[in-house]
Parts: structure tokens; sequence; C-alpha cells
């Protein structure tokens, strides 16, 4: 009987644990390697006060007044403001496509309107669909527009600028005119959850075949590598629309989330990235050696996926590098697609930008699980 601790016992013990350690290269790198991705992404890239967002005029007036207004707003670093101005209707396609965050609307006359004290009225429309990445900017807007308006106010027009508001100011928020954000973070949920739950579920699916040993079964088939993965991903698709079901109607009953767009489109989108994380998944499992190692990869796909994605943090204030890292991440084009359908109402033509890139991202991956897949156990 052991009546006594052994020094001799626990350092042979230890001495085992570190050795086996070190011969499981992918879990010691996951101790270093997700430490330091957080550090990175909460470090490097998130920002909760995105500047330079996409900025578009309509402009009926070329006068001075809206030249020193557009300057004063560049000055902000808030807006990048394009260098033309654009066609009403352009403006509203790039606000649903999401190429723009704000447009600003002078009317005709607005120059003269404003020398003559008939306070112009000056539209200023803001994408609120993520509340937090326009808010500063919104907060900032109205100051800086009356205070440049106010500068053209000179000599004999001074009287106008003592005045309360030479400018009509009025400002749209899009999309999400509450600002709740609920409205933002629940259709993105949609998500988060396929993505965590297609890509854990499948990265185990071939690596749960050889722990057990039914590999050698699995084998001795005729099937092909091929027929192997889609046969192990078409169950959860049908997984992934239960899910998605159930927050969808949890948003419109639970939450009130407008649902604007079409369901159908929506459902198709649903399956190409349902598809995509599950053959994400499946390259994974190919690549684990144990399901305890297929787990750690599957979180270190979805860590990025959720930082880098736009779902805690605006996107477009992340430093570029963030931003196209993010862009090769299935999540980050079906939260703009989710969010473009059922708060804009986008069809087919808005979400095209965001669909081929996780069309090709599927391709990719089962090509890659394919190669990976082997007919033996070696």
């Amino acid at each position: 009987m052991f009546n006594r601790f052994s020094f001799r016992r626990f350092y042979a013990l230890a001495l085992k644990e570190f050795i086996q350690m070190r011969r499981d290269r992918l879990t010691f790198g996951m101790m270093f390697g997700i430490p330091l991705l957080q550090l990175t992404m909460f470090g490097y890239a998130i920002n909760t006060d995105p500047k330079h967002l996409p900025t578009v005029v309509v402009s009926g007036d070329s006068g001075p007044v809206p030249r020193s207004i557009i300057q004063a707003l560049r000055t902000t670093e808030y807006f990048d403001i394009a260098p033309e101005p654009v066609s009403e209707g352009d403006a509203q396609e790039m606000l649903a496509m999401g190429d723009a965050q704000f447009v600003i609307t002078f009317p005709p006359n607005f120059t003269r309107d404003l020398m003559r004290n008939q306070h112009p009225q000056l539209l200023v429309q803001a994408d609120a669909t993520d509340p937090v990445a326009v808010g500063n900017a919104v907060g900032a807007v109205q100051g800086v527009i009356e205070q440049a308006a106010t500068r053209e106010l000179q000599g004999p027009l001074a009287s106008i600028a003592s005045a309360d508001a030479p400018v009509d100011f009025r400002l749209h928020l899009m999309y999400n005119p509450e600002r709740r954000s609920q409205v933002n973070i629940v259709p993105a949920l949609l998500g988060i959850v396929l993505t965590m739950t297609m890509v854990n579920i499948t990265a185990m699916a071939i690596v749960r075949e050889k722990e057990r040993g039914t590999m050698e079964n699995l084998l001795s088939t005729p099937a092909r590598p091929l027929e192997v993965m889609l046969g192990k991903i078409l169950p959860y698709i049908a997984v992934g629309y239960v899910q998605a079901c159930v927050i969808l109607g949890a948003a419109r009953w639970l939450f009130d989330v407008p649902e604007e767009g079409s369901f159908l489109l929506l459902g198709g989108c649903i399956l190409l990235f349902v598809m995509a994380n599950l053959g994400m998944g499946i390259t994974l499992s190919t690549l684990a050696q144990s399901q305890l190692q297929a787990m750690q990869m599957a979180f270190f796909f979805f860590l990025p996926s959720m930082l880098l994605s736009g779902f805690f943090f605006p996107f477009r204030g992340m430093p570029l590098w963030a931003q196209y890292l993010g862009s090769l991440l299935p999540l980050s084009h079906f939260l703009r697609i989710v969010r473009g359908i059922l708060l804009k109402g986008n069809g087919f033509t808005e979400v095209w930008p965001n669909v081929w890139p996780m069309a090709i991202f599927f391709l990719g991956a089962m090509t890659l699980a394919v190669v990976r897949f082997r007919r033996t156990l070696d």
C-alpha cells in the first residue's frame, strides 16, 4: 500500500505527461496558438469606433456651402466620401448592397435657400443594421454640418448664422430606425449557431469511425471518397435547416425582427452556407488523429470566424489585413446575406457578391477533404 508520497513516482508521471504533450504537436501548438490568436484579434483587429465609413453624395447643388460641408465631414475621419456624386437610385442600391454606409443628399438650390434664410433641408441616410458601426458617426454628423454651414454665413449673412439651425437637418436611420441591438444580433446568430454546430459535428465524423473501429467496414465498401464525404454531410443539412427554422421563428415571434426579403432565397443561401461549414468540418476530420484534436481544430476555426465576421464588432472598424482575412471566411459573407435579406429585402442581385465566395470556399474545402481521405487505415 502506497501510504507515503514518493517524489520519484511523482517525477516519473510528470515526465511521462510532458513527453506525451510534446508528441501531440497539434495540442501543444493549440495551447500557444489560441492565446496568441486571441491577443492579436482583440489587440489589433477589434475596434468599436470605426472610421472612414464609405459615404456617397447625391448633390443637386455644386455651390460653395455643400463643398464646405463635405470637406468638414472628411476632416472628422468618420466619413470616406466618394469623389464624385451619384444619382439617387445608385445611392439607394449602394446602401442595400452595403457598399455605402451613409448617403448625404443636397437638394437643388441648397446654397441659395441657405443665403435666403429659408432653412434648406439636408438629408443624411445611414445604414443602421449595425448600430455600433454608425453610432459615433451619427453623433458627430449634425454638429459638423451646422458648423460648416455657419462658417459660410459671414458678413451681411451673419444674422442668419446667429439664428438657430440654419439648415433643416434630417437623419434617417435605414433598416433599423430604433437602433435595436436584437435586429442586428438575432439574424447573425443564425450564422454563429450553424458554424459552431456544423463544423464541430462533422469534424469528428471520420475520426469517430477510426476510434470506434468501424472504419474497416466503411473502407470495405465500394464507396468512393466523394460519396463517403457527401453521405456523411447530408444528414446534417437537415439538422441545419431545423436550427434555421427555430432561430428564424424566434427572431419573428420573440424579438420582432423584420423579415422583408424572400425566404426561398434565404433558404438557398442557408444551404450553401451549411455545406461550406460541413465541408470545412470534414476537412478537419481528415486531418485530425483523434476526436480531441478535431474539436481543437474546429474551435481554432470558429474563433476567428466569430471575431472577424462582424458579429461582435463592426467589420469596417477592423484594419485592412483583418478585413481581408475575414473575407476568406464564409461566416462574414453569410452575415451580410442574412441581414440584407431580412432587414433590407435584398434580392439575388444584391446578395450575389457574397454568394460566390461561399461557393468557392465549399468547393475548396471538399476538394481538400477528398484529397486527404485515405482508402486505407495507414
